[in-house]
């Protein structure tokens, strides 16, 4: 398995990456890979995501902002620098074909990686993505194709929090969302973050370099 860092990249570069992957992994010309990253401010909205969701393109300076709708799962969310968005590849070929497994998996993944720096958190029943006492810390929407999976989740860092007030995230009603640096009170370098998560990721998964 292979963890490629890319930075901060726009939200459509890292789709082109996506999907030239998955391609790449179906056909068994590359290992599993997962992307961890930072995106511009943008709204993404999922398949069967409702665009009244997203109440405001505009911030409180008046700047304008993007909405993509992409195939991933879910409803509205948003990305930016701050957060840490991860990207598996996995083949689901070879891990049992169950996607329900995998998505409670990817919470365990960022539930552990809380837990490293002190954040408890934990799932709530009927809803995908990773809460808190103070509200959502992590939301997740995936896409399989030929089972491979691809999208993934936001990981709230220290991304500026204003921007969920601007839709509906997730498509619920009245959801606070929290970060790190929002529970903990202090930012914590990104780069810690990737390290930590990678470890996690690696054992929930079990992944087992050759």
């Amino acid at each position: 398995m292979f963890f490629d860092d890319l930075g901060l990249i726009p939200f459509r570069d890292a789709l082109a990456a996506q999907t030239d992957s998955v391609s790449r992994i179906a056909a068994s010309e590359q290992q599993e890979t997962v992307y961890l990253l930072e995106h511009p401010s943008v709204f993404t909205l999922g398949r069967a995501g409702q665009a009244e969701n997203v109440l405001t393109k505009r911030d409180w300076e008046g700047r304008s902002l993007e909405l993509v709708r992409t195939s991933r799962g879910g409803d509205v969310t948003y990305h930016g620098p701050g957060q840490l968005v991860g990207y598996p590849h996995l083949d689901l070929r070879q891990r049992g074909r169950d996607v329900g497994r995998y998505l409670r998996d990817l919470e365990e993944t960022l539930i552990r990686t809380g837990a490293h720096f002190g954040v408890t958190a934990f799932r709530r029943k009927g809803l995908t993505g990773v809460w808190t006492h103070k509200g959502k810390l992590a939301s997740i929407g995936v896409g399989v194709r030929r089972w491979i999976t691809m999208h993934g989740f936001a990981l709230n860092v220290n991304n500026d929090l204003r921007y969920f007030e601007l839709i509906r995230p997730c498509g619920i009603p009245d959801c606070p969302v929290t970060s790190f640096k929002d529970l903990l009170g202090v930012s914590l370098e990104l780069g810690e973050v990737k390290e930590v998560y990678e470890r996690e990721f690696r054992s929930v998964f079990v992944v087992r370099d050759p």
